[in-house]
């Protein structure tokens, strides 16, 4: 029998799979028969874009969130004449469709997987997805099909092949990734396990192996004390889970009787159709981004978004952050290209240096908020200046709906703590009505290690002393100042870190829908004061 082997990396969707190793084959060269003339190579072109159109916009169809943002990228770039243009000029030079298509595609993708920015490497798999899938049409070629229950190993898969797949038992075993990454998001949505940043061990294609996404680790080659105690595992995992779905309709209130609020991020207003509001106490973060997909959006356009979240909430309070782009999330003529996107034009000061931009979203808010119990957060301030800033538009836009007459109301108005120089002196802050913590940005610019660097995860944790401390200095302020504090990271969705926020005196969390039972289990468990 073959020596168990056990490779280590970094667990970024929770869970535990078993089954057949299986490594996708190189992909040979496709066979594209040549066309009689350039204008029937254009034509097999643009039919195949078409076919690759429409697969995709039938998937956007079947997703919702972050799967959605994903494959509505992927149409923005398949519907974009730039690409069909370029590849028809090289057409014209003399290459035959495919090979036209590719290196228009191979140039792009080179540039995004170029750079140091995981969210452009993860663009970059975007673009090479298409490539493949414009490339298939044009060769009448499919993809190969992974086994039922098979655990997947590779550098990577295209979202387009994940979401083709039922993964029922199996999971994905990445050499490198990020937890970051475009297929991790989606596999968290789904309960799907993964571990990602396993190196570049020799791993050959068969065998069986069990995948442990809980603690990060692919078994190869287990032998039956290996398999008995992952099964064991995996039924206390499940038994875990199924345990903390009581909690979710119920109130959160820890073992000492203290009520705590759990609210629930959200991407996107599609994700309300599959969250109770019952179960929530609101929206602690709605993000903004997903507006700018596809360009800069209008104000009847956000209007409509903002809405509809308000109107499912209920009269529950729902925060709104402003656009946050920049750093890992570019928006076509609105970001800057920089040398250090994290350390620069991005959050609030974006937004302030493109008022023209910026007051299109305050005046759909302003008018967004009386469908509901609306609050507003700025992210990514660093000085008071930037609120008073902020402000000023909000009144200028106000007095320019009053002026036209049209219904409206200014909301309260909150920033984002994820930059050191507030959870260090957050008197400093007064001019914010509430402060929501984003522990994502607090860790990376704490402990100098960036968010998107799979290499350094285990560097950059939430529960460092440092920023714990910091996180325990906000939320003694705002109970000294009377002013509200939450959080809304990743760190908030993480039931191993429930109770190091709740000694940390934080008492409203902002989640992940998946995360709200068992951070509910959690703060039942709690009780002030007991060593742990």
């Amino acid at each position: 029998m073959p020596t168990p082997r056990r490779l280590k990396g970094i667990a970024a969707s929770a869970g535990y799979g078993a089954g057949p190793l299986w490594r996708p084959p190189v992909a040979g060269a496709a066979i594209y028969t040549p066309r009689h003339s350039r204008q029937e190579e254009i034509a097999a072109l643009g039919a195949a874009i078409d076919a690759a159109i429409a697969e995709t916009a039938g998937l956007v169809s079947t997703t919702n969130g972050e799967a959605a943002e994903i494959l509505e990228f992927q149409l923005a770039m398949l519907e974009d004449d730039n690409f069909r243009s370029a590849s028809t000029a090289r057409i014209e030079d003399g290459l035959a469709a495919d090979k036209a298509w590719a290196a228009t595609l191979d140039e792009e993708i080179a540039g995004y997987l170029a750079s140091q920015d995981e969210y452009f490497r993860a663009r970059g798999t975007d673009l090479a997805d298409i490539r493949d899938r414009v490339l298939a049409a044009l060769t009448g070629s499919s993809r190969p099909q992974i086994p039922d229950g098979a655990i997947y190993i590779a550098d990577d898969i295209a979202p387009s092949a994940f979401l083709a797949h039922d993964w029922a038992g199996g999971g994905l075993a990445l050499l490198h990734g990020s937890v970051t990454g475009h297929v991790t998001i989606l596999a968290r949505q789904r309960g799907i396990p993964v571990v990602v940043g396993i190196g570049d061990s020799e791993i050959g294609d068969g065998g069986f192996a069990l995948i442990d996404a809980v603690r990060g680790e692919v078994i190869l080659d287990p032998g039956e004390t290996e398999r008995s105690q992952h099964e064991a595992a995996r039924h206390a995992h499940a038994r875990r889970i199924e345990a903390a779905s009581v909690f979710s309709p119920k109130p959160a209130v820890t073992a000492s009787g203290e009520r705590v609020a759990v609210m629930v991020n959200i991407a996107d207003p599609a994700e309300t159709q599959g969250i109770d509001a019952g179960h929530v106490d609101g929206v602690g973060l709605m993000r903004t981004e997903f507006l700018f997909n596809n360009g800069l959006p209008g104000e009847d356009e956000q209007l409509a978004a903002y809405r509809r979240v308000l109107e499912w909430a209920g009269g529950k309070p729902v925060t709104i952050r402003t656009i946050d782009a920049g750093g890992d999330k570019p928006v076509p003529g609105l970001t800057e290209d920089e040398t250090n996107p994290f350390l620069g034009m991005r959050g609030i000061r974006l937004s302030l240096a493109k008022p023209e931009i910026f007051a299109v979203q305050v005046r759909a808010l302003l008018r967004a908020a009386i469908h509901g119990n609306l609050k507003v957060m700025l992210p990514m301030v660093s000085v008071p200046g930037e609120i008073d800033e902020a402000r000023a538009i909000f009144a200028e836009q106000a007095a320019s709906l009053d002026k036209a007459g049209i219904a409206h109301s200014v909301p309260p108005v909150g920033i984002m703590v994820e930059v050191p120089s507030v959870a260090i002196t957050p008197g400093r802050f007064s001019a914010a009505d509430f402060f929501s913590i984003g522990s994502n940005d607090l860790v990376q610019y704490v402990l100098a290690a960036s968010r998107d660097n799979w290499k350094l995860a285990a560097l950059a944790r939430a529960d460092d002393p440092a920023v714990l401390e910091l996180i325990g200095r906000v939320a003694r302020h705002g109970v000294e100042a009377g002013r509200e504090v939450s959080l809304c990271g990743d760190a908030a969705s993480n039931p191993a870190m429930t109770f190091h926020l709740l000694d940390a005196g934080l008492r409203t969390f902002s989640l992940a829908a998946s995360a709200i039972g068992e951070v509910k289990a959690e703060i039942a468990r709690w009780r002030p004061g007991v060593a742990r």
